[in-house]
């Protein structure tokens, strides 16, 4: 299996949590975002999107879209189980990744940042704002429900990692880049701490990556 990645990429930091979490070997290459290497004609012809993460699994086209990718590798490594067996337990678990995935994470990416502030002359700080605003809507989303739903054991469906524990870690970790407050939220930084103390989270870090700030 392989990879197009970046460090600083939360989409690709939850593929590379799952892939630790199976025991699945991956060979990761890292596109260099800042300089513009996603959208040269070499990369746009593997995802025309622009994006990481691509995935191989021998030949064939590349996989694109983090959840597209998390499910490909559940149905062809099932033996460390990511979702519930139970099918409401599942849907929930879907869900709330799909709270961060779809909702959340795709409102502060470069290339949105980039198009607002060039499109609409808006200043670095006030996109800032507009930044931490849909992490806090995220956050706020997430803490409501896994505060008060059944479904919430030690992680955030049940007592086994599922995909939504991927997915918040990978919003988590970034409130610290952007300087999101995050004491309203408990329950989120519960879930967070306990799975970014475990080994196949934190090797995935993507301050632990090549290319990464010291």
């Amino acid at each position: 299996m392989k990879m197009y990645g970046n460090w600083r990429s939360a989409a690709a930091f939850r593929v590379r949590i799952a892939l630790n979490l199976k025991g699945i070997p991956c060979e990761e290459t890292f596109i260099d975002l800042d300089a513009g290497d996603q959208f040269k004609p070499n990369f746009l012809a593997i995802n025309p999107q622009g994006a990481v993460p691509a995935f191989f699994d021998g030949d064939g086209p590349p996989l694109t879209q983090s959840l597209a990718i998390l499910d490909y590798l559940e149905d062809v490594h099932p033996a460390v189980p990511l979702l519930p067996a139970d099918p409401r337990e599942r849907a929930r678990a879907r869900s709330l990744a799909q709270v961060v995935a779809c909702d959340t994470h795709p409102l502060y990416v470069p290339r949105v940042r980039n198009y607002l502030m060039q499109a609409y002359d808006i200043p670095k700080d006030r996109m800032m704002g507009f930044v931490r605003h849909w992490f806090e809507t995220g956050l706020k989303t997430l803490e409501t429900r896994l505060a008060n739903e059944l479904g919430t054991g030690r992680y955030a469906q049940g007592d086994a990692v599922s995909h939504a524990d991927l997915c918040l870690v990978s919003l988590w970790v970034g409130t610290g880049i952007f300087g999101v407050e995050t004491a309203p939220y408990p329950t989120v930084r519960r879930i967070a701490e306990d799975c970014l103390s475990q080994d196949a989270f934190a090797r995935a870090h993507p301050l632990r990556q090549p290319g990464a700030p010291a």
